[in-house]
């Protein structure tokens, strides 16, 4: 399919192209977009912005090959940058510390921005300062776009678009949780997790991951409040689902969610895909036994402590972990591998059925990153998304970003059970 007419002198523009996640987005470009996409890659230091290029050109010589743009961390360069293209997908991280130049850019300039971020109160922060010019320019702004958190907002929004075309019926609850997980992090992904708390205060972080809190408009419900045995252990036991734990992703990946959840209701062009009034969320992970569960719960909190009040055990961390830039090799990435699975209620009474879904990916993680954005841009490229302007949900993009995924080896199945 191709690009639609736009003016500008790139389709997309990947803005940290020589970082661990930059380089795997311009290899799957390279490898994966239509060979006349007009592109380019954007970062500091041009020898390796070079190297990029030829790795790229091994990838597909017969394709238009990627100009290099020299652009530094300030709000001049990120705003002519921004006005030179018609997406910009920026890896630059820890976004607290060097994303905002290029979100206020994208904002400014009526450029369409996609983010790999996982820092919800960066996120919040910058809905505040620049979504009302987002929405003034007609910039589609999307942040947290990669493994954080466009699984978890792909798959809440396939039960809840089950369970709407075969019961008509909005959702009442959906429950996502991580299957399995076979992964190391990068350097990039734990220096922003280790920098979290250098760069926002213990009560931004909390405001950040109240229920809700990204969403536009207020839930006239919340969150239903977890049994006594629940808080004490940090299990659940979720038919069709077995027994869970905590997830500590959980918080940043709901704000997303919840984020969409809101959105539909506002948006003119989602408003028929609204999950329901009743809708609430939430994301656990999988646990082996009771014992693994209590354990993963209890040393989810006691690592997230200390992360948050104890300044020299964050220090202690970054001795011993990939350093900003680095990550696994290539050989063990090829055996990582995640899945998901989810289960939506329908806000009926009396129901019997139950929506299940469960999603797979085989391959580094950060190629999964790479490909969630990387169509992200593809769906802004070549489809009308018909959204007015202003900071979106990687779900909004709707069934043609899904589709994009399932072709590029992030499987999303389906269907309704029998309770």
């Amino acid at each position: 399919m191709s690009a639609k007419r736009h003016g500008r002198q790139y389709d997309v523009v990947v803005f940290g192209a020589t970082g661990y996640t930059g380089l795997m987005t311009a290899e799957h470009i390279a490898a994966r977009f239509p060979t006349d996409t007009k592109w380019a890659l954007a970062g500091r230091s041009a020898e390796k912005l070079q190297k990029v290029v030829a790795e790229c050109k091994t990838i597909n010589a017969d394709r238009i090959q990627p100009e290099i743009e020299i652009c530094s961390l300030n709000d001049d360069d990120l705003l002519a940058l921004a006005r030179k293209t018609f997406v910009l997908i920026t890896t630059v991280g820890p976004y607290a510390q060097y994303g905002e130049h290029a979100f206020k850019a994208c904002a400014e300039a009526g450029t369409h921005y996609i983010d790999c971020t996982g820092e919800a109160p960066w996120t919040l922060k910058m809905i505040k300062k620049y979504e009302s010019k987002a929405k003034e320019t007609g910039a589609i702004i999307i942040p947290q776009s990669g493994v954080e958190s466009a699984p978890s907002d792909v798959l809440a929004w396939e039960l809840c678009r089950t369970i709407r075309s075969q019961l008509s019926a909005p959702t009442a609850d959906v429950i996502v949780e991580i299957h399995e997980l076979n992964s190391v992090p990068s350097g990039g992904t734990l220096a922003t997790l280790l920098g979290l708390f250098d760069s926002f205060s213990i009560q931004e972080f909390v405001d950040s991951v109240k229920p809700y809190a990204l969403s536009p408009v207020p839930h006239p419900r919340g969150t239903p409040s977890p049994s006594i045995f629940s808080r004490l252990t940090g299990l659940y036991n979720v038919p069709n689902l077995g027994l869970l734990s905590t997830s500590i992703t959980a918080a940043t990946n709901a704000s997303i969610v919840q984020r969409t959840w809101g959105l539909f209701q506002l948006e003119p062009s989602r408003q028929k895909e609204f999950y329901g009034s009743n809708f609430s969320y939430q994301e656990l992970m999988k646990a082996r036994n009771f014992a693994t569960g209590i354990a993963m719960h209890y040393g989810a909190m006691v690592a997230g402590a200390l992360l948050m009040f104890v300044p020299p055990f964050r220090t202690l961390v970054r001795k011993f972990v990939f350093k900003p830039g680095e990550g696994p090799s290539r050989e063990d990435c090829a055996n990582e591998y995640i899945e998901f699975r989810g289960i939506a209620n329908p806000d009926l009474p009396n129901s019997r059925k139950q929506a299940f879904v469960k999603a797979r990916y085989q391959g580094s993680m950060y190629y999964l990153t790479a490909t969630l954005m990387a169509h992200a841009a593809a769906t802004l490229l070549q489809e009308d998304v018909k959204l007015s302007g202003g900071v979106y949900t990687p779900a909004s993009l709707g069934q043609g970003y899904v589709d994009r995924l399932d072709e590029n080896g992030f499987k999303v199945e389906s269907k309704l059970l029998d309770l």
